[in-house]
This record gives C-alpha cells, structure tokens and sequence, in this order.
C-alpha cells in the first residue's frame, strides 16, 4: 500500500503514467483505446483499460474515472492507489470477483481540464438513443444567454439577472435546469450532443469485451463536484429501477452508516439528469444483473463550480481572450474538481476503499439485507 498523496498527480499525462505502471507492476492486462486528438502537452491521449481478474469470472466490478475530464484527478488517485493496495486485491481474488478499471474515460477533457469531451458534450448526458426525440429543457433555454455572457468576468446586470431568476424560481429548480443535460444549444453548459461521442463509442467496446461473460455486474464511477468538501456522496448510478435501488443500498449503504442517494427519489444532492452513462450496461451487458453508484466528492460550493464551468466555456468561446487569463480560468477548473491537499486525497481514498470492499461483498453475496 502506498501514501495516498504519492497515488494523486497534477496532470493528465503523469496521472495515466501512474496508472499504467502500477497496474503493469500488479500484473494487470492492459488495453489502450488511443484518442484521434494530443493532450495540451503533446501528449497521447488514452482510455486506458486494466482488468485484475480472471475474464472468464462470474462477478465483475467496474471501477471507472474522468467521465467528466477534470475530475479524473480525484479517480484516477483511487484506482493508482488500488492497483498497489495488497489488501484490497486479495479480498477480491478470494471472493472470486474480476476488477476492471477504466482510466480516463474523458482524456480530452482530462488533460485540456475541461469538465466535457473534445465535442463540447458532456458525456453523462451522451447516452440517447438518438434515433428518437431527443429531451427538451426549457429552463435551461431561459437561462443559457445568461449563463454564457459576451463579456468575463460577467457584468453587474447579469449576476443580477440570474440571481432574479434564482429568486423567482428556486434554488433546486435553476440546479436542474442548468445541470440535467440539453441538446439544443452545441456551445453551452451541460449539452449531451446530437450523436455518441467518441468516448460514448469507445466505452460501449470495453463494456462489450469485458462485461459479456460475467453475470453480475457491479459499477462505481468516481466524480467530484456536488457536495460538502471531502464527503464522498453515494449516489445510485442505473436507471430507476426499484430492485436495483434496493440492492445498491444493501451493499453500500453501511446500515445507514454511508447511505445511498437517488436521483429518482430526490434524496441526492444531483438534479435528475437525461443520457446517463451507466445505462449503456444494459444495452451491451444484458445477460448481467447490474448494480451501481457514483461516488460524488466534494470540493466547493455548486455557486463556485458553475463560476468555474461558466467561465471554462466562455474562454472556449473566446480564443482570443488573452493568455493569462485563460490560465487563470484552467486553474480555476482545476481547483473546482480537484482539492491540493493530503487532508482532501486521504478522505477520498479512505471512503472510496470502503466501497470498494462493499461492492465485492455485495457480489458474492454476504451483505445481508438491512
């Protein structure tokens, strides 16, 4: 086992070489799924994928991070810091269960710190089926020209503008309508595209190679963004599915100790959101009984996270805008999905441990009801 801070890394490139070597030294098959563009620095652009486990097991539990680029700092330092957890990997070779972790679902963005994909597309919002209508969100139409000014920082009306409509209509109402995916607006916030990106594409191929044998399938996927500092939210990651709910709160929920939230009940912090990822699972895994959460760490407050997507998109925008200050609003980025501290990094790999050892004791089958 290592120090928690030594499995962290300030970049995309240095975090895959982490990742890469440790899985290698663990001896973990390994398959790079290369991406058509660099990285900020030249670098290649991977979804890398390491399975410790046999491929031919019954039980297998995905363990994935970067779906939204910037915030593959925090996953990415939970699964360094599993590939070299001893402990961790027998408890899930003795329970029969193959581990496969997905690194950098979203390298663009990971590397560029940019929360969506080179498509501009939020990826957990990507997952239609974009031969049928596509969901309308009429909030987030009021809202986009304010949310997205000509100017930055934005102007004394327009934090007027949008803290009226806050006013008029709530809170909650303006997360959900900022947050739960559109598709009209390519240059906007939250947009979940026209097609499948590449890494939509891309996922749905390791999902086929990786999950068809297995007959239970279990998924945590890392992010950070939504809640108070450091607490990492158990949210059901499915489609709204009683029996499923029920099973990710028998095997996560620590007799009440680490509960799970849903987005279908109204108990987590997230808005419901359209085009999840997970979903896909049931597309190319069908033969499994699938069952899974995100774990949601956080960082700052919702008001400085949207500060930060806000101006990340203008400057997207706004290739003119001067060097120092697109500087400025990357690390801005950086600081909304990432906290720089031991204190932050031990928090998040003592909780995601936990449920780590939760979902295989929840595949084999010794959690009991509660």
């Amino acid at each position: 086992m290592i120090d928690p801070k030594e499995a962290f890394s300030g970049s995309y490139a240095r975090a895959r070489v982490r990742f890469l070597e440790g899985a290698a030294a663990a001896g973990m098959a390994i398959r790079s799924h290369n991406h058509p563009l660099v990285g900020r620095d030249g670098e290649t652009l991977a979804m890398d994928v390491a399975l410790d486990g046999s491929p031919d097991a019954d039980s297998l539990l995905i363990v994935s991070s970067g779906c939204h680029g910037a915030e593959g700092f925090c996953g990415s330092g939970v699964q360094v810091f599993a590939a070299h957890d001893a402990e961790w990997r027998e408890h899930a070779r003795a329970a029969g269960v193959a581990v496969l972790y997905i690194h950098a679902l979203n390298p663009h963005g990971f590397s560029w710190l940019r929360r969506v994909t080179h498509e501009n597309v939020d990826l957990n919002r990507n997952f239609q089926d974009f031969g049928q209508p596509l969901p309308v969100n009429p909030g987030y139409a009021e809202l986009h020209d304010l949310l997205l000014p000509t100017e930055w920082p934005p102007s004394p009306d327009n934090r007027a503008a949008l803290d009226a409509w806050m006013a008029e209509h709530g809170q909650e109402r303006f997360q959900a309508a900022v947050s739960r995916g559109q598709h009209a607006f390519a240059d906007g916030l939250f947009f979940g595209g026209t097609a499948p990106t590449w890494s939509n594409s891309t996922l749905r191929e390791v999902l086929r190679r990786h999950g068809q044998r297995a007959r239970r399938i279990a998924w945590i996927d890392l992010h950070t963004g939504l809640g108070p500092s450091g607490l990492g939210e158990r949210i059901f990651a499915s489609r709204n599915d009683p029996a499923a709910l029920a099973r990710a709160r028998t095997w996560w929920g620590g007799n009440g100790q680490t509960p799970v939230t849903s987005i279908y009940d109204g108990s987590s912090s997230s808005a419901l959101l359209t085009g999840l990822m997970w979903c896909s699972v049931f597309d190319e895994c069908p033969q499994a009984e699938y069952t899974g959460i995100a774990m949601e760490y956080g960082t700052l407050p919702f008001s400085g996270v949207l500060e930060a997507l806000r101006a990340d998109h203008w400057q997207h925008k706004h290739p003119e805008a001067p060097d120092a200050m697109r500087e400025a609003i990357r690390q801005q980025m950086k600081d909304a999905f990432y906290v720089d501290t031991d204190e932050w990094r031990a928090q998040v790999v003592v909780q995601a441990r936990q449920s780590l050892f939760q979902a295989v004791d929840g595949l084999r089958g010794s959690v009991s009801p509660t």
